[in-house]
């Protein structure tokens, strides 16, 4: 099957209809120059077969990158032999399901994890700085992961044919509470909340008790408060 034919067709085997790619705008800069990022993201996709399926095998299917979460080799007592699979997509996050014959072939989706810095914003745009190659590389604001990225934020970008498929804050992270009513006073312990906006511009729901100027620990994944900041006391 050629490229020009990958390219065109969306749909599954099985008629399941897959999301068209998309993928966050980017541009690398070296030395003031244009780079287009390091060999390894030039190598080709692997060829592999279903008998290979295990959770965390990244595929290559209708011109997007997915990940084996679930897989079930199947033995029918009549007929071939089959793999149900679920699978999740590295661009939308959707998760489908998708039968496939035993042995059949499939090509293995290379992707690489650089650890970057945020460095500052350019207009719309993001600048990161690749900590191995100080290599830039700019992307266009996306409020999934830019509320919480303050100069000097560590984050890990997601490469896949050369371009940024994801972004990914710290885990955890302390920031200063900007915005938010007034703390309560003996509501250490109950169960009440507020919003409050961040240093970063991310609001997110906090205990009563807490105040405008103080810092706090947040899980970027959920937009959760976990605690008092070491800062604050």
């Amino acid at each position: 099957m050629d490229a020009n034919h990958l390219r065109q067709q969306h749909r599954c085997s099985d008629g399941m209809l897959l999301p068209r790619p998309h993928v966050l705008h980017l541009s690398c800069r070296r030395s003031s120059q244009r780079c287009h990022g390091r060999q390894s993201l030039m190598v080709r996709a692997a060829n592999i077969t279903s008998n290979d399926f295990r959770p965390g095998v990244t595929l290559e299917l209708d011109g997007a990158p997915w990940r084996v979460i679930e897989f079930l080799h199947v033995k029918p007592g009549k007929g071939a032999a089959f793999v149900r699979t679920k699978l999740k997509s590295y661009i939308s996050g959707n998760v489908v399901e998708r039968t496939f014959r035993a042995g059949e072939s499939a090509v293995q989706a290379v992707l690489e994890k650089r650890d970057c810095q945020f460095t500052y914003p350019d207009g719309e745009e993001f600048v990161f700085m690749d900590n191995e190659t100080y290599e830039e590389t700019r992307l266009k604001k996306d409020d999934l992961w830019a509320k919480y990225m303050k100069e000097g934020t560590e984050a890990s970008l997601l490469f896949w044919n050369g371009k940024v498929i994801s972004v990914d804050p710290p885990t955890t992270m302390e920031l200063e509470v900007t915005d938010t009513d007034p703390g309560v006073k003996g509501n250490t312990v109950s169960g009440g909340s507020k919003p409050a906006t961040l240093e970063t511009g991310a609001t997110i729901q906090v205990p009563l008790f807490v105040n405008i100027g103080e810092k706090i620990s947040v899980d970027t994944r959920t937009d959760t408060y976990l605690g008092r900041g070491k800062k604050s006391f």
